[in-house]
């Protein structure tokens, strides 16, 4: 059974997760963290499909779930952390099921949630201030869905509070959460190559990343028609692939898509063009030990040209993309985070870290989370570089 949570820090406790609110004194070396205001999370898996909990948070670049969740401070302390003392439970539910992916609807109390082992997706709803309940309220099924892979999800209220979800191309749809009524679906595909990841890229448009390294394009206003498909440049076969979309300029319809690969490629487009290849560098990266399950990669939302790369092992990389080029050479990363490694028990079994992303206010600050429950918020320095 999975514990569905909310707060600003974790610690795990039993078979499931308990995220609390309040200031957290933190016990471990001062280049792993630094004072931070946490905003919006979304629930991260536990890796190796050991007990189904959720086992960590992951904050969005977009805004702050000013409704769930109150911003708690995050500072160094080199004492001891006492749940009791230093957090509060603000609110919480029970899964019966595994929880791989949570996204929060905006503009609503609502949240949806993914995971093995089928294509179908739990609604959930944040009950009053009065309430600490988070409630199920709903399923949406999917047709054939027994048996497919887990459902990648995207959330967006542009219209209506719709959920894009799918776990192969040929079943990729939009449904409206509260009526569950199906709003879009995707043209008759003969491919059905498993995602890894989809996106609303504005209210009409659709970014799909299938696991082998394909990009489509699709286009709500067309339902009929078929995804507009083109190859990750330069992808090696073999490989699973995932993406991560970026802000462009403001004004611009620019938005910049770095794809990454399971072998440590790292391929940056364009939306305008995906099948045309920006850079692309190699990461100095072991091979994932999960089969590649949590690879992640995200664009910082306010320093420019800046993205980093997790899903590998117990570590977080940060690289500075602005001066590559198209040869696809080697590329040292300007900040490593390495404090997943140092938790109990990672030199009999180390972690993996299973998701990361950047604090949409403060430059340098990402969260991460790792297998063995642990939950680290922290900022990087840089001596050198272009980042800043």
């Amino acid at each position: 059974m999975s514990l569905l949570s909310q707060g600003t820090s974790a610690r795990p406790r039993g078979n499931g997760l308990k995220l609390r609110q309040g200031r957290v004194r933190l016990a471990l070396r001062k280049d792993f963290f630094a004072e931070g205001v946490v905003g919006r999370w979304n629930g991260l898996p536990r890796a190796g499909g050991e007990s189904p909990s959720l086992e960590g948070l992951k904050s969005q670049a977009d805004p702050a779930l000013r409704d769930l969740v109150e911003l708690g401070t995050v500072s160094v302390r080199f004492m001891g952390l006492c749940p009791e003392r230093d957090f509060k439970v603000e609110c919480g539910g029970f899964s019966n099921r595994p929880v791989y992916s949570l996204k929060h609807v905006p503009d609503t109390s609502l949240l949806v949630t993914s995971g093995p082992p089928d294509s179908s997706l739990q609604v959930w709803q944040v009950s009053a201030e009065d309430s600490d309940v988070i409630k199920s309220v709903s399923a949406i099924s999917t047709e054939n869905g027994t048996g497919q892979p887990w459902a990648k999800i995207a959330t967006i209220s542009a219209r209506a509070p719709w959920v894009l979800h799918g776990s192969r191309l040929n079943n990729v749809q939009i449904t409206e959460v509260e009526s569950r009524k199906n709003v879009y679906m995707a043209g008759i595909q003969t491919n059905s190559e498993e995602l890894s990841g989809l996106a609303f890229l504005d209210g009409n448009t659709l970014l799909l990343c299938c696991a082998r390294g394909r990009l489509c394009l699709a286009d709500v206003r067309q339902p009929q028609s078929p995804l507009e498909a083109a190859s990750v440049p330069s992808a090696p076969c073999g490989e699973r692939w995932c993406m991560g979309v970026g802000r462009g300029p403001q004004g611009s319809d620019s938005q910049p898509i770095a794809c990454l690969s399971s072998g440590g490629h790292l391929t940056l487009t364009d939306v305008r063009k995906t099948s045309e290849s920006l850079a692309s560098a190699k990461c100095r990266v072991p091979s994932p030990s999960s089969g590649a399950e949590f690879l992640c990669v995200s664009w910082a939302p306010a320093l420019a040209g800046c993205l980093a790369v997790s899903g590998f092992d117990g570590t977080v990389h940060v690289y500075d993309t602005q001066s590559w080029d198209s040869s696809g050479g080697e590329v040292e990363p300007i900040f490593v985070h390495k404090g997943h490694a140092f938790g109990p028990g990672s030199s009999r079994n180390p972690p993996l870290v299973t998701a990361h992303t950047w604090h949409p206010r403060k430059p340098r600050t990402l969260l991460s989370a790792a297998s063995d429950g642990s939950l680290h918020v922290w900022d990087w320095v840089q001596s050198c570089g272009k980042c800043g």
